[in-house]
């Protein structure tokens, strides 16, 4: 019998996470939470199906000015762009490739994250891309609203589609290697959907599997099979070298492995979601 998932329960940096928490500030109380774009409503997936308009937006568009985010060890910015147009701001994140705090971290590794995002159809990750402005190269990631807090929705039930999310997310971290998530980069908006931010320490050379899984989203396993590096480095190869794509597949191996297991202990009807 498959059991539910009540709550995020979520292995990182050697913790379990239990009830995510949206406080307003990225991971254990050292990064900034997304939270607004220009339009209103009770969904924040607005670029569903625009994807490509919404980029190209971001990436034409004047900014207007920006505000500083008070937390945040890679201290990104706000971005508001010129007022009217489609997207109202980004989050500004300038992390240049390397170990300024003693973990490896970059921007590209944001836009990675998008843009495998759109390879497999996740569609959970906001629209996140290159943008230059006056000397600075930052990742422009799409700021989120309406997104609620936590401490709003905790005592609320849950709705079904909560727990295909949470199985998507668990093996979306396995595949990119991402030991960060945390009760800060997790985003619920009014209609319960789930959004995953702030990989900039994602595809580190990591072969191990970050987060334990119980359930495996049958459709979301079948495009990480069929992933191949060059499918993988034609999307990826301008945020990723080589040697980053090749480990994230051979972390799709491990996985593979993994549920192998699961399914040899529980049997495939207990393991899969279809």
């Amino acid at each position: 019998m498959r059991t539910p998932l009540k709550a995020v329960v979520f292995a990182s940096a050697g913790l379990i996470t239990c009830a995510v928490g949206l406080t307003g500030i990225h991971g254990e109380g050292s990064r900034p939470v997304h939270a607004a774009t220009a339009a209103q409503g009770r969904a924040a997936k607005l670029w569903a199906g625009r994807n490509q308009e919404f980029e190209e937006y971001i990436r034409s568009a004047e900014i207007d000015h920006f505000e500083v985010i008070p937390v945040g060890v890679t201290h990104p910015r706000r971005a508001f762009l010129t007022p009217g147009g489609l997207v109202e701001s980004v989050a500004w994140k300038v992390i240049p490739p390397g170990r300024p705090g003693g973990y490896w971290e970059s921007y590209k590794s944001e836009i990675a994250a998008y843009e495998l995002d759109k390879l497999l159809g996740l569609d959970m990750v906001p629209v996140t891309v290159e943008k230059r402005w006056k000397g600075e190269t930052a990742a422009a990631i799409l700021w989120l609203s309406p997104i609620r807090q936590w401490k709003e929705v905790e005592p609320l039930p849950k709705p079904a589609q909560w727990d295909r999310q949470v199985i998507r997310m668990k093996m979306f971290d396995n595949l990119i290697g991402n030991g960060d998530r945390n009760q800060g980069n997790l985003l619920v908006d009014d209609e319960w959907q789930l959004f995953l931010i702030d990989h900039s320490r994602a595809f580190v050379a990591i072969k191990d599997l970050p987060v334990r899984m119980e359930h495996i989203d049958r459709r979301l396993w079948s495009r990480m099979q069929r992933l191949n590096e060059p499918a993988a480095s034609a999307a990826l190869g301008a945020w990723l070298d080589r040697s980053s794509i090749r480990v994230m597949l051979a972390r799709r191996d491990r996985m593979a492995k993994a549920i192998a297991g699961l399914v040899g202990a529980h049997g495939e009807a207990a393991v899969f979601v279809d």
